[in-house]
């Protein structure tokens, strides 16, 4: 038998508190079987940016994932500790370094990609095409509304 949790039932009148809880029960469904892979879930916004081969300058990889310079720069630090990336010359700009990811990476991202869509699918269980469509688009409305506020 499953035990029951003791926190309060959620209130369904702040759809943005739901959000941060259905990220973080997302997350904690993804981070064991991520890690037993060698990635964390902060790696994500770098691992999908750099899986089809092309090598990015940190700056476009910090642009991308919405984070400041420095917190990207600690995150590349630890990822090619870990042999997840690696930092080459930028041909076009001596002063910058272009990041890919390790062939060791690449060849288990497939393995990440399945564990996500898993997660995806337990989350979204019964939920009709209409509901994914109509969710969709309120997520990117939601979006739009928070870039053009900043």
């Amino acid at each position: 038998m499953e035990s029951q949790s003791s926190s309060p039932p959620l209130s369904t009148d702040k759809p943005l508190k739901l959000l941060g809880v259905a990220y973080r029960g997302f997350q904690r469904i993804v981070d064991a079987p991520l890690r037993e892979l060698g990635f964390a879930m902060s790696q994500l916004p770098v691992l999908v940016s750099l899986k089809h081969g092309n090598a990015l300058p940190q700056s476009e990889l910090a642009r991308i994932a919405g984070v400041e310079q420095p917190s990207m720069a600690q995150l590349l630090n630890r990822m090619e500790r870990d042999g997840l990336i690696q930092r080459r010359p930028d041909p076009d700009d001596r002063r910058s370094r272009l990041i890919a990811l390790t062939p060791q990476a690449r060849e288990r991202l497939p393995a990440a990609q399945a564990v996500m869509e898993a997660a995806s699918a337990k989350a979204t269980a019964g939920f009709s095409a209409a509901d994914m469509a109509r969710l969709q688009s309120l997520m990117v409305r939601l979006n739009a509304n928070l870039e053009a506020s900043d």
